[in-house]
């Protein structure tokens, strides 16, 4: 009787996993492509058609891109990259773009100098709605945008003036940055009443630090602010006590924010930031704008996120309206899955990411 019975559950199991597979089988490639361990994703993918564009940005400003283009396109997706030195031609990045343009999508990447320097400009939302219009002046179909990390928060806003969108993504984005300077300097964050702490790593201090310092005034400021994030940046515990003390104001202001570990100081601490840059966090922060966005939202986080904290999504899916959800991943930090292992909760963000993939790739 036992044995029949681990038969027949064997059978219902094979069906179940043969209609998932009809069902969602593009969306559950791409989500392999995304999570699966390293030495699982190969390297026999064929070279893609990609191609180098440029976007004009503005008045002598031009963004340059990689296109993918499948043939016979389905959908069409702008991929907008965080904070990384590798930008466009991150590995994860175009693991991405190849997978879903294997699914027929045609995927606009640009380079988003600034984020890649890790240096705010102000010029964000605007980089990302010209890379937009410039997918749509390329493409059949409705467009789509998915917005990583720093990325997300442009992301959301271009797209709250688009209003033919057909899907909007935020993984692992904020809704507030004044929320994302008190997480990093604190490790402190709240939601709904609730209030988590966490430890905070040095390094993200110095890389808060190095997003801002481009709406530092003093010129002489930025060079030894740049010099200070440097060296934190190769070794957080480096002394540089010396370039601190040489600061004028504004350099003065922007330090003792990023050293500040007390949440009760926050408010103050930024109060003394220059002006441009207490402008930047409230122009560059997505939440006023969630109530606009049109098409298929989602909204997704790693809940070990280190850099982000996860309550950043819930927030996000809050201000969106009360039908709107994050799907948090419990197996997931900031960058992508944990060290990989069996288990219930990596089952379960499996199922999560494949609908996430579904969402990205359906009409």
């Amino acid at each position: 009787m036992r044995t029949r019975t681990w038969v027949i559950a064997a059978a219902l199991v094979a069906v179940a996993l043969a209609l998932i597979g009809v069902r969602y089988g593009s969306a559950l490639s791409v989500a392999l492509a995304l999570a699966a361990p390293e030495s699982w994703k190969g390297t026999a993918h064929a070279e893609p058609a990609r191609e180098e564009v440029e976007i004009r940005a503005g008045p002598g400003r031009t963004l340059r891109a990689d296109l993918y283009r499948p043939a016979r396109e389905a959908g069409a997706l702008l991929l907008v990259h965080g904070l990384s030195s590798a930008g466009r031609q991150h590995p994860e990045l175009v693991r991405l773009a190849r997978a879903l343009l294997a699914r027929g999508q045609l995927v606009l990447v640009p380079q988003f100098e600034g984020l890649a320097a890790f240096r705010l400009s102000g010029r964000e939302v605007d980089d990302v709605r010209a890379a937009l219009v410039h997918l749509q002046a390329v493409s059949s179909r409705r467009a789509g945008i998915a917005g990583f990390s720093f990325g997300a928060g442009p992301a959301l806003i271009a797209a709250a003036d688009a209003p033919d969108l057909r899907v909007v993504g935020s993984f692992g984005g904020y809704a507030d940055l004044r929320d994302v300077l008190v997480f990093v300097t604190t490790g402190v964050h709240r939601f709904a009443g609730r209030r988590e702490v966490v430890r905070q790593e040095e390094y993200n201090r110095w890389k808060l630090l190095a997003l801002l310092i481009g709406f530092v005034e003093d010129e002489d400021d930025r060079e030894r602010l740049q010099a200070i994030v440097t060296r934190r940046l190769a070794n957080p515990a480096d002394d540089t006590d010396g370039e601190e003390a040489r600061l004028g104001p504004e350099g003065h202001a922007l330090v003792a924010l990023i050293e500040n570990r007390r949440e009760d100081a926050v408010p103050a601490l930024v109060a003394a930031l220059p002006s441009p840059a207490r402008q930047a966090l409230d122009a560059l922060s997505p939440l006023r704008v969630m109530p606009r966005l049109a098409g298929r939202l989602l909204i997704a986080h790693g809940a070990g996120d280190e850099s982000i904290p996860y309550t950043e999504s819930l927030r996000l899916s809050a201000a969106a309206g009360p039908h709107e959800r994050a799907i948090i991943l419990e197996t997931f930090h900031h960058v992508g899955p944990r060290p990989w292992w069996p288990s219930p909760a990596r089952l379960a963000d499996g199922w999560r990411l494949v609908r996430l993939a579904d969402g990205l790739l359906s009409p």
